[in-house]
């Protein structure tokens, strides 16, 4: 599993108007390819009356799937634009949409390949283009006593936390980096001077500062 990577937090999108066409970039976060396949056809149902639904998508630890589509369009002027935004932000697990009502006016190759690249980045801006860090989940459970001590160095430490479970004990679902996890369960056992009760749990992607 990759340690962090860079996708979209919702879906989303936006317009331009060039030359009298409209130009709606939309995207989703998709896990893989029947999920971007999905979204594509839900774009074409929802704008069945457009000039063009041109798409392309980015899916896989290793960017393995990549799929690109000019719906019509000269070849090499829509879907290979689109793919290309995905590539230069850095971004996976996404699939995006251009649909084009036309204005009347001829925008020649390169004239399309800038409005197609401009409607991604748009759609990317909707989106909101976050980071995902995987981080290890590590239940820890405490006396009473520990518990303003154990507090007050997790927030020192900027140890991200989850919810916090009370019954006869205190326990704590911290959420390190899936890179630190060793340091961090090493870390926490000192601290309590063995007295923690220290559970690992899953791997999970969270947004940052989430």
């Amino acid at each position: 599993m990759l340690e962090q990577y860079r996708t979209v937090r919702s879906p989303g999108s936006r317009e331009v108007v060039i030359r009298k066409s409209r130009f709606i970039g939309h995207v989703m976060p998709v896990e893989n390819e029947e999920e971007a396949a999905q979204f594509i056809e839900n774009i074409k149902r929802q704008h069945w009356n457009a000039t063009h639904n041109c798409s392309a998508y980015m899916i896989g630890e290793r960017d393995e799937i990549q799929r690109q589509s000019d719906d019509g369009e000269p070849s090499g002027t829509a879907g290979k634009p689109i793919l290309e935004v995905i590539r230069s932000q850095n971004v996976k697990n996404v699939a995006i949409v251009v649909t084009r009502y036309f204005g009347g006016i001829m925008l020649g190759a390169g004239g399309l390949i800038r409005a197609y690249t401009d409607g991604a980045v748009l759609a990317l801006e909707a989106g909101e283009v976050i980071t995902r860090v995987l981080r290890r989940e590590v239940w820890v459970e405490i006396d009473y006593t520990w518990l303003g001590k154990v507090e007050n160095e997790l927030r020192g430490r900027g140890i991200q936390t989850g919810e916090t479970l009370f019954t006869d004990k205190v326990t704590l679902l911290c959420l390190p980096r899936n890179d630190e996890g060793d340091t961090f369960m090493a870390w926490i056992t000192d601290l309590t001077q063995g007295q923690a009760l220290v559970t690992e749990g899953r791997r999970l992607y969270y947004s940052e500062g989430e």
